[in-house]
C-alpha cells in the first residue's frame, strides 16, 4: 500500500516536470498578442538556460537548411553603463564571497564577460529595479557556469570557447590542474586578457604538473632572453611551450647573441597577433648571412628592416628572390644586388622592384634587356614608383611594342614614368615638419617600421619634441627599467609620453618608496601612471593605513586599487575597517 502512494506521487511530479517543460519550450516562442517577460531593449540574450549559444559559422548552404532549427537570437542595444556596473558588482561578489575566487580574479572575470553578463541580465524580469540585489538573489538560486564568464575574461569569444566547456563541470574549483597553470602565467606577469590565445592554441601546457609550466618559461629566460621577450614570444607561439626547447627557435637566438642587436631584438618586433615560422626566419638570417651581410652589416641590416626577417617570417624576402631568378637574373648576381644595394630589402623598395618587373613584363621586353636594367639601376627602380604600361603608353602617344624598343635603346627614360604622386617636388622644412621628422626619427628608434599603420597612429599619440619624447623615455631607463621593457610599456600605453618628466618621476616614487613595490609593476599596469597624483596618492594612503593593521593584503596589485569606482573603493578598502571612513575623510580634506 504505502509502495503504490509513493509511485503515484513519483509519477505525479514526473508528469507536472513535464508539463512545465513544455510550457517553457511553448513560451519561448514570441508571440503578437502576448506580452514579453523581459526587457529586449535593454539586453541581448539568447533562449538559454546556463550556457551562451554558439556560434558556429556554417556554410550558407547548411543555415538555409537547417534554419528553422537554430535558435532565436536578438540583436539589441548593449547594456546600460549603470546596469553593467551593478551586474559586475554583483557577479563578483558572488565571485569573491559565495565562491571564494581572489579579488582579482573575480573582479577581472566580473568586468571582462560582456556576453556572458547580457545572457545573465536576461534572467531578471522588469519588475526589477536594483539590478544588483536581483542578481544576487538569482545566483543566490541559481549556480552558474564559471567557466563561460572565465574563458571570456581570458580574450575568447563564445564561438572559440564553447567546444572548451568542460561536460560535467561548473565550477573553476573542480578543475584544480587548470587554474594553477592559468596562475602560474599570470604571476609571470603574462596579461590575462591574451591567455585565451594560448589556452585556444596549446591547451597542453594547462595540464602540466605543479611548477612545470613555470620551470618551462624560465628555461626560456636561460637562453639570455628578457622576462618581456618571453612573454611576448608565448603569447604569440604558445605552443613552444609544448614539449622541450625548440631546436630551431634555439638556433635563431644563437644567431642573434653572435650580432649586436642581441637575442632581445625578437622582443621588439614580434607580435601576439601573428604567428611565426622559425625554421623559415633561421633560413632567411642564414641566406642573408651566406650573400656577404656578415656582422655588423647584418646587424644594421635587422634594425633598420626587421620587417625582412620578422615579417612573414622572411616571406617576403624569398617571393623577391623568387622574381629576381625568373626575370633571368643568376644567383650569384642577386647575392651581389643584395650586397650592394641592402636598402633593396625594404618593404617600399620591395614594392617598388616588383612594379618594374610587372612593367617591363607587361610590354613584353626580353629577358636579357630586364637582367641588364636590373643590373644597371637597381637604386633608381627601388626608389622610383612607376605608372602602369598605359598610362605611359598614352602620355608618349605610342603602342606597347614601340615602348619597349625605346626602352631597350634609353633604359633611362624607364624613370620619366614616375607615378605623379611621387614627382611633387618637397617643400622647404618649415617648424612643424622638423618637430615630426625629429618624432619620426625617435619611434624608428623605439623599433616602429616607417611608414607602418602604427607608426601613422603613435604620431598622432604623441605630444611634443623627439629631444622632449626621449627625455621622458630616458626618465623609466634611468628608473630601473630595461630598455626594450620601456619599448614594450610605451608601445601598451603611448599616453605616458605625454606626461612631463617631473609627473612620472612623482608617479614612480609614489609606487616604488611609498609603497615599496618593485618598479617592474609598471610592465604589469603601465597605465597606473596615466592617473592623476590626486587619485594615486589618496588611495594608496588609504590602502597603506590598513596594511600597517593587517586589513588589507600585503602586496596588493596597484591596478586593483586604483581601476575601481569610488563606490567599489568604498565598500572593499574603506568600510573594510570600523576607523576607515574616517580615515578616508581626513584623507580627503587633508588635499583640499
Amino acid at each position: 500500500m504505502l509502495l503504490c502512494r509513493v509511485q503515484k506521487k513519483v509519477y505525479k511530479l514526473l508528469s507536472m516536470i513535464s508539463h512545465f517543460n513544455n510550457y517553457i519550450a511553448f513560451s519561448t516562442i514570441p508571440r503578437p498578442n502576448q506580452g514579453q517577460r523581459f526587457d529586449l531593449s535593454r539586453v541581448s540574450f539568447t533562449m538559454r538556460s546556463f550556457q551562451i549559444e554558439s556560434c558556429v559559422r556554417k556554410d550558407k548552404s547548411e543555415l538555409q537548411k537547417h534554419s528553422s532549427q537554430l535558435p532565436t537570437r536578438f540583436f539589441v542595444n548593449p547594456v546600460p553603463r549603470a546596469i553593467r556596473n551593478q551586474a559586475q558588482e554583483a557577479l563578483f561578489d558572488y565571485l569573491h564571497y559565495t565562491r571564494s575566487l581572489t579579488f582579482t580574479d573575480a573582479e577581472h572575470i566580473s568586468k571582462n564577460s560582456p556576453c556572458f553578463m547580457s545572457t545573465l541580465l536576461s534572467k531578471l524580469d522588469d519588475n526589477h529595479k536594483d539590478i544588483s540585489k536581483g542578481l544576487t538573489k538569482f545566483l543566490r538560486y541559481n549556480p552558474i557556469n564559471e567557466f563561460e564568464p572565465f574563458f571570456e575574461s581570458l580574450g575568447l569569444c563564445p564561438h572559440e570557447f564553447e567546444p572548451f566547456l568542460p561536460q560535467k563541470l561548473m565550477f573553476l574549483s573542480d578543475d584544480g590542474i587548470m587554474f594553477e597553470n592559468f596562475h602560474a602565467l599570470c604571476n609571470y606577469g603574462i596579461p590575462r586578457g591574451k591567455i585565451g590565445r594560448m589556452y585556444k592554441e596549446a591547451r597542453e601546457i594547462f595540464r602540466y604538473e605543479s611548477g612545470l609550466l613555470a620551470s618551462k618559461l624560465r628555461d626560456y629566460e636561460n637562453l639570455g632572453l628578457s622576462k618581456g621577450t618571453v612573454i611576448k614570444l608565448v603569447t604569440s607561439c604558445p605552443l613552444l611551450l609544448v614539449g622541450g626547447i625548440d631546436a630551431e627557435f634555439s638556433s635563431v637566438v644563437d644567431k642573434l647573441k653572435g650580432l649586436q642587436v642581441g637575442c632581445d631584438w625578437l622582443g621588439r618586433y614580434l607580435s601576439d597577433r601573428k604567428t611565426y615560422s622559425w625554421r623559415r626566419i633561421l633560413e632567411t638570417i642564414e641566406f642573408l648571412d651566406k650573400v656577404g651581410c656578415k656582422d655588423e652589416k647584418l646587424s644594421s641590416l635587422l634594425k633598420k628592416y626587421p620587417a625582412l626577417v620578422i615579417e612573414g617570417s622572411g616571406k617576403k624576402f624569398y617571393v623577391l628572390f623568387g622574381r629576381l631568378f625568373k626575370a633571368g637574373l643568376q644567383v650569384d648576381e642577386i647575392y651581389s644586388l643584395f650586397i650592394d644595394n641592402p636598402e633593396m630589402l625594404s618593404d617600399k623598395c620591395v614594392n617598388n622592384i616588383q612594379k618594374t618587373l610587372d612593367f617591363l613584363i607587361a610590354i613584353k621586353m626580353e629577358t636579357q634587356f630586364i637582367t641588364k636594367i636590373l643590373l644597371g639601376h637597381m637604386e633608381l627602380i627601388g626608389s622610383c614608383s612607376l605608372q602602369a604600361p598605359r598610362t605611359a603608353c598614352l602620355s608618349l602617344n605610342v603602342r606597347q611594342d614601340e615602348l619597349c624598343q625605346i626602352l631597350k635603346k634609353e633604359p633611362l627614360r624607364l624613370f620619366s614614368f614616375v607615378s605623379t604622386t611621387n614627382k611633387r617636388k618637397s617643400k622647404p622644412l618649415s617648424e612643424d615638419s622638423r618637430k615630426h621628422s625629429e618624432k619620426t626619427a625617435f619611434l624608428l628608434r623605439l623599433g616602429y617600421l616607417e611608414n607602418s599603420d602604427e607608426m601613422v597612429k603613435a604620431l598622432k599619440q604623441f605630444r611634443g619634441r623627439g629631444d622632449q619624447l626621449q627625455e621622458r623615455f630616458d626618465c623609466l631607463v634611468k628608473a630601473g627599467l630595461n630598455h626594450n621593457v620601456v619599448t614594450e610599456i610605451i608601445r601598451h600605453a603611448p599616453m605616458i609620453l605625454n606626461l612631463s618628466k617631473d609627473v612620472i618621476e612623482k608617479k614612480i616614487h609614489s609606487l616604488t618608496e611609498l609603497l615599496g613595490y618593485p618598479i617592474e609593476s609598471l610592465v604589469r599596469f603601465p597605465a597606473y601612471l596615466c592617473y592623476d597624483m590626486e587619485r594615486i596618492h589618496h588611495r594608496f594612503s588609504m590602502y597603506l593605513w590598513l596594511r600597517e593593521r593587517d586589513a588589507a593584503k600585503p602586496m596588493l596589485s596597484p591596478s586593483t586599487i586604483l581601476t575601481c569606482g569610488d563606490a567599489r573603493f568604498v565598500k572593499y578598502f574603506v568600510n573594510v575597517h570600523p576607523e576607515g571612513p574616517a580615515i578616508w575623510e581626513s584623507i580627503n580634506q587633508s588635499s583640499t
